[in-house]
């Protein structure tokens, strides 16, 4: 009921923009050639939910029995194909024109934009979580702060045992152990969030290390995506690596609550991210490009993402157009999708700021 209640909301206040020539499109504009994107691991179950709603959606309603259960199944004569390959491997392919769109969380400057040709606009949010392999640790049960965060990563504190982890977590029974880190090999929005935070807590990784998508990072090993990030956390004991909470959660790993710029410690999740998304400008002069890291406020999680759309701007072609109807509906229709997997809608507010900056790029 709340889901349903929320959605109805969102269209009565929307209902203004909705039937502007922005984004939505009639039905007859969706020819059979199907739409492609690319990007994000982190968004990945979202995005497949997404694919197999807005199938439905497109069909009108009716549920058919598909033969087979890939996300580029053809369904009413229109598919929709999304390939989890990392946000700078789908900036990349969006690029070279290999895809219809991207999802990233790495925003990009209005100049690479305008440089490529490229429309950018957040479609979702979600928290990072720093996740380890800790039988008996309940998620979120242990506490770090930034600067210990980066001294681990550094390789500075090396066991479990540490005399500053146990001054953050007296109250559970940490192994005498050796931290194994695990880190993203691949070019990664989460990665480049996390050492975003990471450079804002500690000098020494700011110098040596940096903040980007790839990074040179002084220890650990490398797992591909968000799904070689949970298998080798899985599978290795005492690890600790960062994934989105989501599939942190469904993979029941340890999170961390992480010191947030109040003080307070605050367990990765829809709430602190949602804090976050308030706090936030979301300047579409600017091409909303916002890092979610360290935003104020005493609920807020330090470490949250925005997923952005990417595709082609001033949209001149059938596969653009549906591209961006395919954009609106998410947008909307998408939130329950969304909030029940434990991603964060939009704040309606902005989704008013996407469609006036669609609009206007056309």
């Amino acid at each position: 009921m709340r889901a349903m209640a929320t959605r109805r909301s969102v269209l009565a206040t929307l209902a203004s923009t909705a039937c502007a020539p922005g984004l939505a499109l009639a039905q007859d504009e969706f020819e059979r050639a199907g739409l492609k994107g690319a990007g994000s691991t982190f968004v990945y179950p979202l995005a497949a939910r997404w694919v197999q709603q807005y199938r439905h959606h497109l069909a009108g309603g009716i549920r058919f029995a598909a033969p087979n259960t890939g996300l580029d199944d053809d369904m009413n004569g229109v598919a929709l194909d999304y390939e989890p390959v990392g946000s700078s491997a789908g900036i990349q392919r969006l690029q070279a024109h290999a895809v219809d769109f991207a999802l990233s969380e790495i925003p990009l400057s209005s100049a690479e934009l305008r440089r490529h040709r490229l429309l950018q606009f957040p479609v979702v949010l979600g928290s990072i979580a720093v996740a380890a392999n800790l039988p008996g640790v309940a998620p979120g049960a242990l506490r770090l702060t930034g600067p210990v965060l980066a001294d681990i990563q550094l390789g500075k504190i090396r066991r479990w045992s540490d005399p500053a982890l146990r001054a953050l977590n007296p109250q559970l029974p940490l192994p005498q152990a050796e931290i194994r880190l695990v880190h993203r090999s691949d070019g990664s929005g989460s990665t480049f969030t996390l050492t975003r935070y990471l450079a804002g807590q500690s000098a020494e990784w700011r110098e040596r290390v940096g903040a980007d998508a790839q990074v040179p990072w002084p220890a650990g090993t490398g797992a591909r995506g968000s799904s070689g990030m949970v298998a080798a956390l899985r599978g290795t004991p005492h690890a600790l690596g960062y994934l989105d909470e989501v599939q942190a959660r469904q993979a029941q790993l340890a999170t961390a609550a992480l010191q947030n710029a109040a003080g307070r410690f605050v367990a990765p999740g829809a709430a602190g991210a949602a804090a976050a998304a308030q706090a936030a400008a979301w300047d579409a002069a600017a091409d909303f490009n916002q890092v979610l890291v360290g935003m104020p406020g005493e609920g807020t999680y330090p470490v949250v993402a925005a997923v952005f759309g990417l595709m082609r701007e001033r949209p001149g072609t059938g596969r653009d157009r549906r591209t961006m109807a395919f954009f609106d509906w998410a947008l909307v229709e998408g939130r329950a999708a969304a909030e029940q997997l434990g991603y964060v809608p939009l704040p309606v507010a902005v989704i008013g700021k996407v469609r006036d900056s669609v609009r206007s790029a056309q």
